[in-house]
């Protein structure tokens, strides 16, 4: 007895130390695992919906995070295999390096869907993203326009923030997206990696300071977004350097909305719509259903001169709370 619930505890501390939570891990019912790989409001806008497709079948949903780091993803893909999970539903770290401890799964009869990124190779049996290249594009698309009533005809000089040292198959996606809409109106004088909004807002500050006539900066994410536009107002440059970024959240929203003028366009992702669909794949893989192998959920472009469509959004963030 003694031996046994040494077990049980010693397991307990696993999933803890995995971002698992270890009652919900040990109870009945078909369980889904769902893994994320940040703390934002976009991968809570996946948990979300991921927890409402659950609960609408009665399935359990185990959350992990992998908190972006490859063997710890690893870690806790073989912990759900050892809770014998039906399914693990997962944004993949690496299209390459992901692909043997999701292949460990399949071996062992565990469904595998995979979201946001993917999995090189057939292990995914399904996939449910919103197109890379095509967030890029919808702020590419904005900042052409605006570029039109700064350039006047002229190059201006741009600066761009990426994420490609931590996911580079995604942050060049994003990039080449948006600059496939504006490649012949400006000269890219910097492109560094920030993802986050702290060193985000360092690197920009350097960007600018080196490069004095910069008049736009494009990031390729939140964290960098947010640190792009605060990094103009630190060095008050309101009017004179303008910012378009990626994702959507509330403090996005309130950016685009503010009188600095700073940010005029970003690309948010249906983060609800991709949790939800993945699982419910997940759900029909598991009853044996035929399913569609690659879902796109549309991207939503949101601007300045539209603001209308900002606040909406901004509204409709409230069901993430």
């Amino acid at each position: 007895m003694l031996n046994t619930k040494r077990h049980v505890l010693a397991a307990a501390a696993l999933l803890v130390g995995l971002g698992l939570a270890p009652g919900s891990a040990f109870a009945g019912g078909k369980a889904i695992a769902g893994i994320v790989f940040q703390q934002d409001q976009y991968f809570r806008g996946i948990q979300i919906g991921m927890e409402k497709a659950a609960k609408a079948a009665g399935d359990e949903l185990l959350a992990g995070n992998s908190d972006s780091k490859l063997e710890k993803e690893a870690q806790l893909i073989n912990t759900y295999i050892a809770r014998g999970v039906g399914s693990i539903v997962v944004a993949p770290l690496s299209a390459d390096a992901s692909v043997p401890a999701l292949k460990k799964a399949r071996d062992a009869g565990i469904v595998v869907v995979t979201y946001g990124t993917s999995a090189n190779g057939d292990v995914a049996q399904a996939s449910v993203t919103s197109s890379d290249r095509d967030i890029g594009i919808g702020t590419g698309q904005a900042a052409a326009e605006f570029i039109k009533t700064i350039g006047k005809g002229q190059k201006i000089k741009a600066g761009l923030l990426a994420f490609k040292a931590l996911l580079p198959e995604q942050s060049n996606a994003r990039v080449e997206g948006f600059l496939s809409q504006v490649s012949d109106q400006i000269d890219i004088v910097s492109q560094q990696d920030a993802w986050l909004a702290e060193k985000a807002l360092a690197v920009a500050s350097d960007m600018l300071t080196a490069n004095p006539d910069i008049r736009i900066i494009y990031a390729a994410n939140e964290g960098g977004t947010i640190g792009a536009v605060q990094a103009v107002k630190k060095a008050g440059l309101e009017g004179k350097v303008f910012v378009f970024g990626t994702d959507g959240s509330e403090q996005l929203a309130n950016m685009l909305l503010n009188a600095d003028n700073v940010l005029q366009a970003t690309t948010a992702q249906q983060p609800l719509e991709v949790g939800r669909q993945a699982v419910e794949a997940a759900q029909n893989l598991l009853q044996g259903k035929a399913v569609e192998a690659k879902v796109s959920v549309p991207v939503l472009p949101l601007t300045r001169v539209n603001a209308a469509g900002v606040a909406t959004y901004k509204e409709g963030l409230k069901a993430l709370k």
